[in-house]
């Protein structure tokens, strides 16, 4: 059996115990719950307060910004496990590669890829945050965006070919952009990255332009429009059903 070391489970009894009272509980109180002897729970009181996951305020203790910070990380890990889970269905449903990205301070960033050795994701060869004019994803949020949110991302990330296919120019980008139907897939044959073809649709996420998509070989592009469609109706049922949701 591991050798469990004693004064790091009493100080875990005596933080949950004061993270059972929103309202903060006295020393006494947290000893008394965490079953240990008052000296005890002073000493262990006193550390867990320099280091931040306690904090005294009128004569009780309430959880820190540590504790707090502990809990968003474990938030944050599950919320991605969620999104990575769903991503995976949606793979097996549409039998294609599905990514999922957001618009995130300024940037594109993909939050989750699900694919399988058979149908492997397309390979990030150029950064997906400094091409998105070359790109199904990176099209489908510019798209999302206001003008002057584009025109920030656009200063900073200059439209320049990366293939033979890559739309050209800014105007020519701004057009296409223009023209995408609401809630419509965006396509983009090779623009990317050669002998691939992409499509993607704009998804809820909160108040963040968000996107999912699916990519395919380019031997394989007259499924794309079948593919992403089924992919939109995947989505839709999930969300009509409320049983699934992406926390970003």
């Amino acid at each position: 059996m591991p050798t469990l070391i004693g004064s790091v489970q009493r100080a875990l009894r005596l933080l949950e115990a004061a993270g059972s009272h929103s309202g903060g509980a006295p020393a006494k109180q947290l000893a008394r719950e965490a079953g240990l002897p008052l000296p005890t729970a002073y000493h262990l009181l006193r550390t867990l307060t320099h280091e931040g996951y306690l904090r005294r305020q009128r004569g009780v203790f309430v959880l820190g910004d540590a504790a707090g910070r502990l809990a968003v990380g474990g938030l944050q890990q599950k919320r991605r496990s969620m999104i990575l889970d769903s991503l995976a269905h949606f793979r097996d449903a549409v039998g294609a590669p599905v990514y999922f990205a957001v618009y995130r301070e300024g940037e594109i960033e993909v939050v989750g890829v699900s694919d399988t050795p058979g149908s492997p994701a397309c390979e990030e060869w150029a950064d997906f945050r400094e091409t998105g004019h070359a790109h199904a994803i990176g099209q489908c949020l510019l798209g999302q965006l206001d003008e002057s949110a584009r025109k920030d991302y656009y200063d900073r990330h200059p439209v320049e070919a990366i293939t033979p296919y890559t739309v050209r120019d800014l105007r020519s980008l701004e057009t296409r952009i223009g023209a995408l139907g609401r809630m419509q897939p965006v396509i983009e044959r090779q623009e990317y990255a050669l002998g691939t073809v992409c499509a993607a649709i704009p998804i809820t996420a909160g108040d963040a332009a968000a996107t999912m998509a699916i990519s395919l070989p380019l031997h394989q592009q007259d499924r794309l429009l079948y593919v992403v469609n089924r992919l939109r109706s995947e989505v839709g049922a999930l969300l009509s059903t409320l049983s699934f949701s992406i926390s970003i």
